[in-house]
């Protein structure tokens, strides 16, 4: 890695000091590939430097992956071992914390595989992990990692230091104090969620080029930015970084077509130009130049993951969104511009009186159910968004990518 043993020790103290505080005694796993190892190692001298009992880093491999789809029995590329679902389920017992390093070393490894196979073989996606992070039973972050394949997968060259000068403003490493800087920036997304949940929306309208997307809320929908709690109490910071403001939507009151504006890395594949119709809630098109088997094969892991279950909004002063680079990983990419998410609904994003019902009732209460989360960008300069009040109003709150609240 040519990323400078002191920027990525800097990088480690801000991940440890705003996303995911360490408290002594604390249980800490770090999941990432192999190419992230020199920040892994950062982040465990960090962690143990702040009292951490056990650091445990494992790394997956894509190329293994890639080997797995293209020759492993079909019936076999669902399964996932026990042990790693093992793994995960000890540190909710601990209530720890999880370091998940993002920007795989190629996004598009999977091109040229079969994409049905390739939609079979989740991996290095867990259930165990989905559960313990959407229902914050552990403290987690997703933090991303310059790796040479990354950076030629967006600029056709290795120039990983490149891709590191894009990526320092926008985790606030280019400021003096990044960690006040975050903290500012958070108080800034709570405050705007705030002013959204005032305005009590009924439904949410998407309307652009290839685009008029009606999105029902709950009652008294809930915003949330990314300053969560764990069931423990602790605060923790999910994504850094971070820009939106979001809500789990009435996934049972979705109308229209959206088209995405952004490519989505999906399972070692790279979706373009991603359409979707959803009629009744339930997405009954789906349309790409690449990938859109992929999709549907992920659409159809269960009767959830065709539906959506998260609405986010993300305005145009975001650091991402200003870099003008589509970084081809949806950590970064979906905090540059809104995006939805087909799959589970954010149990954060429910309103409170929806929460306290049993998990089970969720379903039936418009809250959608399912193995998957999957975002993908739909905002940008040229996407209107409006909201509907429960008293027939019509908001702007979002035209030329400024909040117009």
């Amino acid at each position: 890695m040519t990323v400078p043993a002191a920027d990525l020790a800097r990088y480690a103290e801000v991940v440890l000091d705003v996303a995911v505080p360490i408290h002594p005694d604390d249980r800490v796993l770090i999941n990432g590939e192999i190419e992230h190892a020199p920040l892994a190692r950062a982040l465990a001298e960090a962690a143990y430097a702040r009292g951490a009992r056990y650091v445990d880093v494992w790394y997956f491999d894509p190329y293994a992956k890639r080997s797995r789809v293209a020759h492993a029995p079909r019936e076999s590329l669902g399964e996932v071992p026990a042990w790693l679902d093992a793994r995960n389920e000890d540190l909710i017992r601990h209530c720890g914390v999880v370091i998940n390093l993002r920007g795989v070393a190629a996004p598009d490894l999977l091109d040229g595989q079969d994409p049905v196979r390739a939609g079979l073989d989740r991996m290095p996606h867990l259930t165990s992990r989905q559960r313990m992070q959407l229902n914050n039973l552990v403290r987690w972050v997703m933090v991303p990692c310059p790796t040479a394949e990354w950076a030629r997968a967006i600029f056709g060259e290795p120039d990983e230091a490149r891709l590191w000068e894009c990526l320092r403003p926008v985790l606030r490493l280019d400021r003096p104090d990044p960690v006040a800087a975050w903290r500012e920036r958070i108080d800034e997304l709570l405050a705007r969620a705030e002013a959204l949940k005032s305005l009590d929306l009924d439904a949410v309208r998407l309307h652009g080029p290839g685009t008029d997307l009606t999105i029902g809320l709950l009652p008294r929908a809930h915003w949330m930015a990314a300053r969560l709690e764990s069931v423990k109490g602790h605060e923790f910071q999910a994504n850094l970084p971070t820009e939106e403001v979001f809500t789990t939507p009435d996934y049972r009151r979705v109308e229209g077509t959206v088209r995405a504006t952004r490519p989505l890395a999906l399972n070692g594949s790279l979706i373009r130009d991603l359409e979707l119709t959803f009629t009744g809630g339930v997405v009954t098109e789906v349309r790409a130049t690449s990938g859109a088997d992929v999709v549907r094969t992920n659409q159809a892991i269960d009767a959830g993951a065709a539906r959506l279950g998260e609405l986010a909004l993300v305005d145009g002063t975001s650091p991402v969104g200003r870099s003008g680079v589509t970084y081809l990983e949806t950590l970064l990419d979906e905090n540059a511009t809104c995006h939805l998410a087909w799959g589970a609904g954010l149990p954060p994003g429910v309103p409170a009186h929806l929460r306290s019902l049993p998990a089970g009732e969720w379903d039936a209460a418009g809250v959608n159910a399912s193995m998957v989360h999957i975002d993908f960008m739909v905002g940008g300069p040229d996407v209107t968004v409006t909201g509907t009040c429960r008293d027939g109003r019509v908001v702007e709150l979002l035209r030329d990518d400024e909040w117009r609240l």
